[in-house]
């Protein structure tokens, strides 16, 4: 045990620093035309610890009228949530969608994309690739959860950190998470049409076929941004729900996923590591 114990010690001391690993990935922000200074504050953060940010304009879905919504079908995402999408929420998902499509033209072989409401720090690139090194496939970590239900572990990372998956979902939030760029590839063409929010579609490993897990710690904070969102409060979203009857088709879809979430994270069989893994 002390053995043991002590290995694991040293293996945890010895990981690359951040300098030495920051190109094997890019991270990319998505901000708003209208937030400068949400970019601002992460650009110093990046050039405080040495990394490489891209910045992606993020849509502002409050611009596009409905009908000129692309890959959105009005019907499909009431019948699957009981409620109206908001226009935030659209912008969110092209955002998102428009992040991937540059990762992926850009050859790199993994990144994380991340919203700008999130904090950089010193250990955030390290600790993300020991992550993906210890699970396998075409992958995707999340970094940042508002919850985790039921978390089962399945591999711990040179980092000592856990990456697993929850019984229960949804988790909440795609607020920062790595990619690589196979799992990327079939995200572009699972994720159309939009049919849910993204954070809530992004977490589907059972529907998208991209092998997908969360760390059972943040591995970012969230900056003081996180209060002013850009999406849509609790009111809004209490505005465009229907009545409690006429959303049965969603409760429905949900306890479906419910199921086929618990069979997916009951499914995974704990991984020892795999630093040598393809990313």
């Amino acid at each position: 045990m002390i053995l043991e114990r002590s290995n694991r010690i040293i293996a945890c001391a010895e990981v690359a620093s951040a300098d030495s690993l920051a190109p094997q990935v890019r991270i990319y922000v998505i901000n708003l035309d209208r937030s400068p200074e949400r970019w601002e504050r992460l650009r110093g953060q990046a050039a405080q610890y040495g990394l490489s940010v891209t910045r992606i304009p993020a849509i502002d879905g409050s611009k596009i009228p409905e009908r000129d919504r692309i890959d959105f079908q009005p019907r499909q995402f009431i019948y699957h949530n009981g409620r109206k999408l908001l226009a935030g929420e659209y912008g969110c998902y092209r955002s998102h969608l428009l992040a991937l499509q540059q990762f992926v033209a850009s050859g790199d072989k993994m990144a994380i994309i991340m919203e700008d409401d999130v904090e950089l720090n010193h250990r955030l690139i390290p600790r993300a690739l020991a992550a993906m090194d210890s699970v396998c496939g075409a992958r995707l970590v999340k970094l940042v959860n508002h919850r985790l239900v039921g978390f089962k572990p399945i591999s711990e990372t040179a980092e000592c950190d856990i990456v697993g998956r929850c019984l229960h979902g949804p988790q909440g939030s795609a607020a920062c998470y790595i990619v690589n760029r196979q799992a990327a590839k079939k995200l572009l063409v699972a994720l159309r049409p939009m049919l849910l929010p993204y954070d809530v579609a992004l977490e589907r490993g059972w529907s998208t076929g991209v092998e997908t897990f969360a760390t059972l710690e943040n591995l970012a904070d969230f900056s003081p941004f996180r209060a002013d969102t850009t999406i849509g409060k609790r009111v809004h979203y209490r505005a465009v729900k229907r009545h409690f009857l006429l959303r049965a088709t969603a409760h429905w879809f949900r306890a479906c996923d419910q199921l086929r979430r618990w069979i997916y994270t009951v499914k995974a069989k704990p991984q020892s590591m795999i630093g040598g893994a393809e990313r």
